[in-house]
């Protein structure tokens, strides 16, 4: 099972991030998410790497990490 990462949820945007789902888990610990292994939802258990359902404050740090690449 994944361990805690508190350095996740602000690590730079991934081309494939949107405000509904993430390139791998942004949770800062996955191990205490309701959909951790979530087939269909869960980065950890999708071929694909995406989470179908980040933190529900992911929708305001994407905006914050979006208005940082757009200032740089």
């Amino acid at each position: 099972m994944s361990n805690k990462n508190p350095d996740t949820f602000h690590a730079p945007l991934n081309d494939e991030d949107t405000e509904t789902q993430t390139v791998g888990c942004r949770h800062t610990n996955p191990n205490i998410c309701s959909k951790n292994m979530m087939p269909n939802v869960c980065a950890f258990s999708r071929e694909d790497g995406i989470c179908k359902s980040p933190p529900a404050s992911w929708k305001k740090q994407y905006q914050k990490l979006m208005n940082m690449v757009k200032g740089s």
